[in-house]
């Protein structure tokens, strides 16, 4: 990223894209399309029909990890429940079938022990996030539509997800330094390639699991206790 500064709903969302290319990625989990001329992000948000104050406190979290996040009642609850739907189906359905893709084509036709000791290590991996995000499209987000629908949810709680939910990201880094340390790669264009690949989805998990503990789960615990 190039611009490290808070953006409003003034600012226009092309600027946005320009000053800070990665931030495409979460945009478009917004459902939000290209195309959107010099308009401004107010006005993209409105006519997409996405809250405008939870989209800006999502964008300036991952634009700089350093900015203050105040969690309040005024956030869209829904906004970053899709979002996040929106995220586990890149992830599982695109960004990690692609990696292997290319990982099976940059080492797996060699069968070295190194590239199998990856691409097992990686399978391995990929079924943990699986699961991570399985329970939470099976059991945290129905807990917590059915909270904000007016129902009241017994035998759980979002501590229950708090106290249970772990980064997901990390092992993809110990996936880096294998790759880093013990794959020779020569010319190997694509291996470079997946690596990048594999160091851009490791920085987007890390940004997923932060709007997860550091946005959602305080908003539902203030959710919880003033609706008791």
């Amino acid at each position: 990223m190039y611009k490290i500064s808070e953006y409003t709903e003034l600012d226009s969302m092309s600027d946005l894209i320009n000053d800070n290319y990665s931030i495409l990625l979460p945009i478009s989990r917004f459902g939000i399309s290209l195309g959107f001329g010099d308009k401004t992000i107010g006005e993209v948000c409105k006519e997409n029909k996405i809250d405008t104050k939870t989209f800006l406190v999502i964008v300036n979290m991952i634009i700089n990890e350093d900015s203050q996040i105040v969690v309040d009642s005024t956030l869209s609850i829904k906004t970053i429940l899709a979002y996040l739907h929106n995220s586990h189906k890149y992830f599982l359905s695109f960004k990690l079938p692609k990696i292997r893709e290319m990982l099976l084509n940059s080492i797996g036709i060699n069968q070295t022990n190194v590239a199998i000791v990856i691409m097992k290590f990686y399978d391995e991996y990929v079924l943990e996030v699986t699961k991570h995000m399985q329970y939470e499209e099976k059991h945290v987000f129905p807990y917590i539509n059915s909270l904000i629908g007016g129902g009241k949810p017994k035998d759980y709680s979002i501590d229950i997800f708090r106290k249970q939910h772990d980064n997901v990201e990390s092992k993809l880094s110990e996936l880096k330094n294998i790759i880093i340390k013990y794959c020779p790669v020569e010319t190997n264009n694509e291996l470079i390639t997946v690596l990048f690949d594999i160091f851009s989805c490791s920085k987007d998990l890390s940004y997923h699991n932060d709007i997860e503990d550091k946005l959602l789960v305080p908003l539902i615990e203030n959710y919880e206790h003033n609706n008791k």
